[in-house]
């Protein structure tokens, strides 16, 4: 039977090589993308197109003071990238563009005043007595070099309709207006799901690199003591070690290293994204909670009835493109009725004055240089382009038929994606249990190896092969339990929620 301290130093030896074979597995964080946009440029919902971008009035606000000293937990970081990624600034001056174009709808109905005023000069003289009569000085007469005492001349002309029956097409008009607001807020909702979810992935995949790191350096301290007890050994001439495991430190030394930059790479990736999706300005420091990827508690996630029902529910692609829908049958109703005329009350009024001619009193005289009218009427505006009135309404026709093909595919692949993720979510579990109960069996594995070392009835080799399964179990461990929560974060972006922690 061997010493007792001396099997605790070859178990020591045995657990550092073996655990720096799992090493630190880190998840590279996905830069973040734009989602693509429910509208066409023209302002119709159309799925796939891309909608008309716009720049924020001002950059996303900075964290700063006491808020940025506080660690970023799961639910604090996906709150601020889902109020202040750059993608949501985009989707909500994109909102306020259609919120602008409801109330110019709303305002069709305000005559348009078409107003031209005028001043120049000269003019020669024009002088009569007033009453349409013969020309009272010479310089009058025409067809002579002879201007008289020239003047200026200012004038004012305005008209105006107001339209007081359109056959429905002003209220179209507005119903179809109404729909953009709801657009431009599903867009806004799908951007904060995207940044939520980007959030959700920075933020699990540097609890990952984290975990990993301490482990490292808890090997790295154990692989220093190690290297020096094994040097003890041999120079006690122990049976139980050799030179080849003073090789075997060495070798895994390198092997820390490698894994060290690794994980180091890693969690400054993390970090980036995770600054870059809270808005953090450069310079300042990023504090992230630590979060222990397995839950304390049992999981039972979402059944998959449930998820299709709240995705049905809260999928803001599903509210936009019905609200397309709706403004694209809008749409045809106003080329249907294109075919009919607009009445309204027309108004105008001419205003002229010069001062070298003399003003005719005589309501049978032309005076084009003095001239003083108003007035209002009934009018009728209509344009008789039949075959491109026609043409517009069978474009409008198919632009809605294409919307509502597209709705029908979005609702089907929404219903897909939601499977696919809950079934990807349901494998995780299953696998992280799973690993989980592997790692136990793994602990039982190296206490018994351990124990038979300690009797003398197993050598240095079944000791290190035990603690490699046990760290190796561990980091396959924290892997999938990562995979998880990433899943189920997943699962809350395709049910239209947000990420949150157990």
């Amino acid at each position: 039977m061997v010493n007792r301290k001396e099997t605790q130093r070859v178990m020591a030896v045995g657990w550092v090589l073996s655990a720096t074979l799992a090493g630190a597995q880190v998840v590279p964080v996905p830069p973040p993308t734009p989602p693509p946009a429910l509208l066409a440029p023209d302002g119709v919902p159309s799925v796939g197109d891309t909608a008309e971008q716009s720049v924020p009035d001002q950059p996303p606000a900075s964290a700063s003071g006491a808020e940025s000293r506080e660690p970023l937990t799961l639910e604090r970081l996906v709150e601020r990238a889902r109020s202040q990624d750059a993608r949501v600034e985009e989707a909500r001056a994109e909102l306020r563009r259609f919120e602008a174009l409801l109330r110019q709808a709303n305002w069709a109905w305000f005559p348009k005043f078409e107003t031209r005023v005028g001043l120049g000069g000269p003019v020669p003289e024009a002088r009569n007595d007033g009453l349409g009569g013969p020309p009272t000085t010479e310089a009058s007469l025409e067809g002579d070099f002879k201007f008289g005492r020239m003047g200026v001349t200012a004038f004012a002309e305005s008209t105006a309709v107001l339209p007081l029956y359109t056959f429905g097409k002003l209220q179209a008009l507005k119903e179809a207006a109404k729909q953009g607001p709801v657009i431009g807020k599903a867009l806004q909702s799908r951007a904060e799901d995207e940044a939520g979810f980007q959030a959700a992935q920075a933020f699990f995949g540097y609890q990952l690199a984290r975990s990993g790191l301490a482990q490292l350096d808890e090997t790295s301290k154990r692989l220093e003591d190690a290297a020096a007890q094994l040097r003890e050994l041999l120079d006690a001439k122990s049976d139980q070690v050799s030179r080849m495991d003073l090789y075997k430190v060495g070798f895994f030394r390198k092997q820390l290293e490698a894994r060290r930059a690794q994980a180091e790479q890693g969690q400054r990736l993390a970090l980036a994204a995770i600054r870059l999706l809270a808005g953090v300005p450069e310079g300042e420091p990023v504090e992230v909670a630590e979060f222990e990827l397995e839950p304390e508690d049992e999981v039972t996630p979402t059944s998959l009835d449930e998820a299709l029902s709240m995705a049905e529910e809260k999928r803001p692609e599903l509210a936009g493109i019905a609200a397309g829908v709706i403004a694209r049958e809008k749409e045809v109703f106003i080329r249907e009725r294109g075919f009919f005329p607009d009445l309204g009350l027309a108004g105008f009024l001419t205003l002229r004055y010069t001062s070298s001619a003399t003003r005719q009193r005589d309501p049978f005289a032309f005076d084009p240089y003095n001239d003083r009218e108003a007035g209002v009427g009934l009018v009728a505006r209509y344009t008789f382009d039949f075959p491109v009135k026609q043409a517009q309404l069978d474009q409008s026709r198919a632009e809605l038929d294409k919307l509502k093909a597209q709705q029908r595919l979005l609702q089907a692949a929404i219903r897909l994606e939601v499977t696919k993720v809950h079934g990807e979510l349901m494998m995780a579990l299953e696998r992280a249990r799973a690993l989980s109960q592997a790692e136990r069996e793994a602990r039982r594995w190296a206490t018994a190896a351990f124990s038979a070392f300690d009797l003398g009835t197993s050598g240095t080799r079944d000791l290190i092969e035990a603690f490699t399964a046990l760290a190796q179990a561990s980091a396959d461990r924290a892997q999938s339990w990562h995979d998880f929560q990433v899943a189920r974060a997943g699962l809350a972006r395709a049910m239209g929620t947000s990420p949150r922690g157990p």
